[in-house]
């Protein structure tokens, strides 16, 4: 049994040989090692091949490359470039033009591809270019993609909500429902925001988007069909119970080829790029995960989560002054660390102390999705800052530092909000299972 401080000692061990840019995986095993070798029994490492096996035999987390694949395979075929320009139209005249673009486009690549990177560099590749055409704040254009790629880890489907629920045993289509309703409301926010902006100072906007007949509004709804259709059909198998979300992951790259056929955009080289993508982002996340198994293995051996719920015990903090605490840590933490990394690294501590509370293990992983879209866009390690950054090209990474910073406020709101009001996450789940 290891005392606190041990656990605390172990824990500072790790996040700082992440700090010191050690990969994820390497750092979170080398401190479960290290805590093995010290605490128990240098023997007691052979379970690693045990704990490898059984987590790579894990039939959820082949959702995980399939629901990549395919994001992949909808960038490469053209779904994204026609979506972007259909709800350009249809949101072109309101105040802030085609910012509200940027959200209603990474709300709906969300919903196809589970990826907050990958919808940072996908928009910000599409959405750019056109930008350049009009005389808009650049700050609040960089800010508004950054800000809309994080809806890629909070709706559905979301490769982080079935990381979490893989490592805490939570059902991922109740996490996928749960992350429904905030993730909309989180569109609804951040769009009201550009709203607001712009309306108070116009010139912000640029120039305004000529309005479109009704006849070309009705066309470009055309390009909208694609995604909510391979959406409608993964979320809509799994909560008919027609499918787990694996063999749901799995229709929607039928889906995905379906659509490359169709726009005449499938070829060896499309799916090579693909594969290649999808392989690399994959090995790369399920390396953490299994590095993140032993990591929870070895702190249920040596008794941390007993440890450190007796701590809080001993400290008498209510529900929300625990939520408080988290925050500020999440927020902390997520200034200097990635968010996968932080996620893994933290769920094996945190989530024991979070089910003796009595907190909703599903309200939970919303929540920490929440903080986990703060730490992708809070200075100076958020992870969506850098990939804008780097399709821009130009320029300092300061201006989308300053961008990002009525959306870090609108999160943080988003926050407060699930808080005080846990039915926005809780009501959906419940109701379709």
């Amino acid at each position: 049994m290891i005392d606190i401080s041990g656990a605390l000692i172990g824990f500072a061990i790790m996040l700082g040989l992440m700090m010191l840019g050690v990969h994820v995986a390497v750092a979170i095993f080398l401190a479960s090692a290290l805590g093995t070798m010290v605490y128990i029994s240098p023997a007691m490492l052979s379970t690693f091949g045990t704990q490898l096996w059984a987590v790579m035999n894990d039939f959820l987390l082949t959702a995980i490359p399939l629901f990549i694949l395919l994001g992949e395979l909808l960038l490469r075929c053209g779904v994204t470039q026609r979506m972007y320009t259909g709800l350009s139209v249809l949101l072109g005249r309101l105040p802030g033009g085609l910012l509200h673009t940027n959200i209603g486009a990474s709300g709906l690549f969300a919903a196809v591809s589970g990826s907050s990177v990958a919808t940072a560099a996908t928009i910000a590749t599409v959405a750019l270019p056109e930008f350049r055409e009009r005389r808009f704040n650049e700050r609040l254009v960089l800010g508004s993609i950054a800000a809309g790629a994080t809806l890629g880890i909070l709706i559905p489907p979301s490769v982080n909500l079935i990381i979490y629920g893989a490592l805490t045993g939570t059902s991922v289509g109740r996490l996928f429902a749960a992350g429904l309703v905030p993730g909309l409301l989180l569109v609804t926010l951040f769009m009201l925001a550009i709203a607001i902006i712009c309306t108070l100072f116009p010139s912000l906007a640029g120039t305004i988007q000529a309005k479109s007949s009704l006849k070309i509004k009705l066309t470009s709804l055309k390009h909208l069909i694609p995604p909510l259709l391979v959406f409608g059909v993964v979320m809509g198998s799994i909560y008919l119970g027609w499918a787990t979300p694996t063999e749901a992951a799995a229709l929607g790259v039928l889906m995905a080829l379906g659509l490359a056929v169709w726009n005449r955009a499938l070829s060896i080289t499309m799916l090579h790029e693909a594969f290649l993508s999808t392989v690399r982002t994959t090995a790369m996340i399920l390396l953490i995960i299994v590095a993140a198994f032993f990591l929870k293995f070895v702190v249920g051996v040596l008794g941390v989560p007993q440890a450190l719920t007796s701590f809080v015990a001993s400290m008498e903090l209510s529900v929300l002054g625990f939520l408080l605490v988290l925050v500020v840590f999440y927020l902390i933490l997520g200034c200097f660390i990635e968010t996968l990394s932080m996620m893994v690294g933290t769920i094996p501590i945190v989530f024991p102390i979070v089910v003796f509370m009595g907190i909703d293990p599903v309200w939970f992983g919303i929540f920490l999705v929440l903080m986990m879209e703060l730490a992708l866009i809070t200075p100076p390690i958020g992870m969506n800052l850098f990939v804008v950054q780097g399709v821009r090209r130009s320029g300092s990474i300061i201006d989308v530092y300053w961008g990002i910073t009525p959306f870090v406020v609108v999160l943080l709101l988003a926050v407060a909000l699930i808080i005080a009001f846990p039915s926005i996450v809780t009501w959906l789940p419940y109701l379709l299972l």
